[in-house]
């Protein structure tokens, strides 16, 4: 089943440009194009899409409360970023209102198929620039693995996050249930204090598992 995705850009050139492009990516399907925020919560209203491709700067409506929008009331679409901006209040903010992914736009296609991809399934995708300014605004100091509380397993299964697999992934390179996965993801996420996998992947960073 192809990804259907609803992009947001106030560009008319970008935004049109980015319609095109995805609409000749395999598995892609562009079911409307909004010209700012305000727009694109509506047409996410209307149209229900896996995912929103949002810019962050937009009049009307940026793309953070737009993201913060859709998440709240439309919880089955996810959000990916695709922005010029990479600064360290925009990565952070944008993932705090709960974006899956965030992508400058010097991402070639491929690169953007993979992130919408990836967070129609849940996953997380973010832009080398954009992970390292994660990790710079999130993290401190190191914490040692042995500091951390976790069991063995529980820091693979946090390495494996940081790699971007997927439950259903991890589940086969562990061979273990999914059910399992969960469990284990659960317990991590609880003894680190970790709200989501963006988090995830910053603490793998501090933990020199990533």
């Amino acid at each position: 089943m192809n990804v259907r995705v609803v992009v947001a850009d106030d560009q008319t050139v970008v935004r049109d440009g980015l319609v095109t492009l995805l609409k000749l990516l395999p598995g892609i399907d562009v079911v409307a194009a909004a010209s700012d925020g305000r727009e694109a919560v509506a047409l996410v209203a209307e149209h229900d899409p896996d995912v929103l491709l949002v810019d962050l700067r937009m009049p009307t409506m940026d793309g953070v409360e737009a993201t913060r929008l859709v998440r709240t009331d439309h919880p089955r679409t996810e959000v990916v970023v695709l922005t010029t901006y990479s600064d360290d209040d925009s990565v952070l903010s944008a993932l705090r209102a709960g974006a899956r992914g965030f992508l400058t736009k010097d991402a070639d296609a491929e690169s953007i198929g993979r992130a919408l991809e990836a967070a129609a399934n849940g996953q997380s995708i973010l832009d080398a620039d954009v992970q390292r300014r994660l990790i710079e605004g999130t993290t401190a100091k190191p914490v040692a693995v042995t500091d951390s509380g976790l069991t063995p397993r529980e820091l693979e299964v946090l390495r494996l996050i940081a790699e971007g697999l997927s439950n259903t992934e991890i589940a086969r390179h562990l061979v273990v249930s999914e059910a399992t996965v969960k469990t284990h993801i659960n317990h991590l996420f609880a003894k680190a204090n970790l709200r989501d996998r963006a988090q995830a992947v910053a603490y793998a960073y501090r933990l020199g598992l990533a």
